[in-house]
């Protein structure tokens, strides 16, 4: 583990066209959050930026709706911004916006190297014109048909279904988004990247990089290179934006998707100035090992992928990425978190009623790392009382309030039984595990593997009974107790990225260092014996579905079949043969199971079994599957049918018929 690297983190910077939902936290403000302060406790030189997207057209179009300038849209967006972050704790080094003068002269010194370097150039091309909004269009203001998904509601820039970049002559039956008016097409005069001049540097930089990246991250661009560049303008008709540095377009703005991403550097120049060390952000620009992390998601993608890598290039002697890991969709009721269509909830909202710990840790735990995932109210209830408090409290708590009520202070360690030194050993192999894990931006399994140790612990203070040692063998007990506490000391520093603030308060509560002002290592020393216990306070509370909440889901349960016996008598059971289970890649409790129920091909079925069964206790198995309901999917992976089992005593069972092996798959059972 490297202390002399050198890392620079940038977050996708959120468009200042609403407040934040949760669906941003998700897919790259908490995992890039969680990577920086990872970062910082390995010793890493980084700087962690980002900001406001304070000129996208969503916001010249709420604007419009509301009667006001798009700079007031912006800038009140960009204060909930604020206070989001906030509330969150997301480290930045530095959050700005575009909206600025700094940002403004560097854009525009990328632009004029470019220019200079022969890859910006000037076109007359044809534009979408309104006729009844005497106006051009930007990308936002059209809408309709995506040519590659037949989305309806496709942008004049990307497909938000299929995550195609578009351009608004290709869309078919473009439409208005003010008017609704059919747009015709004019000619106007526009600046261009260059993009199939620049294409060689960006396939050489993709050839180099692609082997670490994420699978969606390395398949959305080689599909993107697979249809060859096209030069793309990076200036439109309006108003609002940053002004092009070069006299007679005085109408025309560089545009969002072009100087959004500048803002990455941008942010870096000013941070540094901003510190007293204007020159400090070469360090990490002119460094050709200092390692580049992105975090976005991934309709994002080609843009920081093919984009900003192209933009670099050409630029020159400037550092490009290392990895860009990009979060699929994590998504609200089933479906994409929007601000424009106002579907799903703020985090603003969300945390006036439930605390910020529980939603870093369920959004740890959920995040959408290999494919899209839902947020469920029940389940984050339910991770919050059974995982962040049964389990990761419940040990952080009982540890220390033993100790204090019984010694006062932390006891001296005596010889180490068997049982001590395995316990130690799992602490110092798990935590290294998952910090591993994290290096490699695989934040959902570093925080799995902290969980394993939670258990681990928890285990281990049980089987040690020190409530009863306490009455048999003074010593014993504390030997027992100094043990768990450095136990929780390496837990704490494992979940530490993820849930900073409640590690913040259990050290604060100690008197003791946390990672926050301290190196990885400090995870394995054991608290000074003697040091002072006070009585802690729970870092956790037990939460329930308030009732606001509570009626949603009732509404949503009302609107479900209720299946009366005579309903259930057009059940169609089946007799099916257990072919393959493995492991849901998303989904902490389902099994995949393929189903032969006598039909061409096999059913997928998910199943809620992983707790109970593993693979070689169902396969080839004959079950009952409940095989006329309708497709449902779950984690991402479309379930054709339900398994039958029942459950006793928190014994859960699935039914077969393997009593009656004459039953061939697909027998209806009556």
């Amino acid at each position: 583990m490297d202390g002399s690297r050198k890392v620079f983190i940038g977050a996708a910077w959120p468009y200042a066209n609403g407040s934040l939902h949760l669906g941003h936290i998700a897919g790259c403000l908490l995992p890039a959050d969680i990577y920086a302060r990872y970062c910082r406790m390995m010793g890493y030189d980084t700087l962690f930026v980002s900001g406001s997207d304070m000129h996208g057209t969503p916001i010249t179009v709420t604007a419009d709706k509301e009667g006001i300038t798009p700079e007031e849209v912006a800038e009140k967006n960009h204060v909930s911004i604020l206070k989001t972050i906030e509330l969150l704790s997301i480290s930045y080094d530095l959050y700005t916006k575009t909206n600025s003068e700094h940002h403004f002269d560097v854009v525009k010194d990328i632009f004029l190297t470019l220019v200079e370097h022969g890859y910006i150039d000037k076109k007359v091309d044809v534009a979408p014109f309104c006729s009844s909004c005497s106006m051009f269009m930007p990308d936002r203001y059209i809408e309709g048909t995506c040519p590659h998904c037949g989305y309806k509601d496709a942008r004049g820039d990307q497909c938000d279904d299929c995550g195609k970049v578009l351009d608004a002559v290709e869309l078919g039956a473009p439409r208005c988004k003010i008017c609704s008016g059919s747009p015709e097409f004019r000619e106007t005069e526009h600046f261009y990247l260059l993009l199939s001049k620049l294409e060689p540097l960006v396939r050489e930089f993709v050839e180099k990089r692609k082997s670490h990246w994420r699978p969606n991250t390395r398949n959305n661009t080689e599909n993107f290179l697979r249809e060859g560049l096209r030069d793309r303008a990076i200036t439109r008709d309006l108003t609002w934006g940053v002004p092009i540095p070069i006299d007679g377009y005085d109408d025309k703005r560089i545009y969002v998707w072009f100087e959004a991403v500048c803002g990455y550097l941008s942010a870096s120049k000013l941070h540094s100035k901003n510190i007293g060390e204007p020159e400090l952000w070469k360090s990490y620009w002119k460094d050709p090992d200092c390692r580049h992390y992105y975090f976005l998601a991934k309709d994002n993608i080609p843009f920081h992928t093919i984009i900003w890598p192209a933009i670099l290039a050409g630029v020159r002697d400037l550092t490009l990425p290392f990895d860009i890991p990009s979060n699929e969709y994590l998504q609200w009721d089933g479906s994409q978190f929007s601000k424009s269509r106002e579907h799903g909830v703020t985090v603003n909202g969300f945390l006036e009623d439930y605390p910020v710990d529980a939603m870093r840790f369920y959004l740890s735990l959920n995040m959408p790392e290999k494919g899209d995932s839902n947020f469920d109210l029940k389940e984050f209830i339910q991770k919050n009382n059974t995982e962040l408090l049964g389990a990761l409290g419940n040990y952080l708590h009982r540890v220390v309030t033993f100790m204090s009520k019984n010694f006062g202070d932390v006891p001296k360690r005596g010889e180490l039984t068997e049982q001590d030194e395995v316990m130690l050993l799992k602490a110092e192999d798990l935590y290294k595990s998952a910090l591993s894990s994290i290096e490699k931006v695989k934040l959902k399994e570093g925080l799995n593997t902290m969980m394993a140790l939670v258990n681990e612990g928890n285990r281990y203070f049980n089987d040690q009974a020190p409530w009863k040692l306490i009455k048999s063998d003074r010593e014993r007990c504390a030997t027992v107790l100094n043990v768990a506490l450095q136990v929780g000391k390496v837990i704490s520093y494992g979940v530490y990225p993820y849930i900073p603030q409640a590690v913040g308060r259990w050290f604060e509560m100690l008197g003791a260092e946390g990672p926050e002002t301290s190196t990885w290592e400090q995870g394995l020393v054991p608290f000074v014996e003697g040091t002072k216990v006070p009585m802690p306070e729970p870092l956790f509370s037990k939460l329930e579905i308030l009732e606001d909440d509570e009626e949603e889901i009732l509404k949503e349960e009302e609107q479900m079949d209720i299946v009366t016996f005579d309903e259930f008598l057009k059940v169609d059971l089946r007799v099916g043969k257990v072919i393959s289970v493995d492991e849901h890649p998303d989904a902490d409790k389902l099994l995949v199971i393929k189903v032969d129920l006598g039909e061409e091909e096999p059913r997928t079925i998910v199943a809620g079994l992983k707790a109970h069964y593993g693979k070689a206790d169902l396969e080839g198995k004959n079950i009952i599957v409940v095989s006329n309901l309708k497709p449902a999917k779950m984690r991402g992976i479309m379930s054709n049918g339900m398994l039958l089992a029942a459950e006793n005593d928190n014994i859960v069972g699935a039914l077969t018929t393997d009593p009656l092996k004459d039953l061939p798959p697909g027998s209806k059972i009556h």
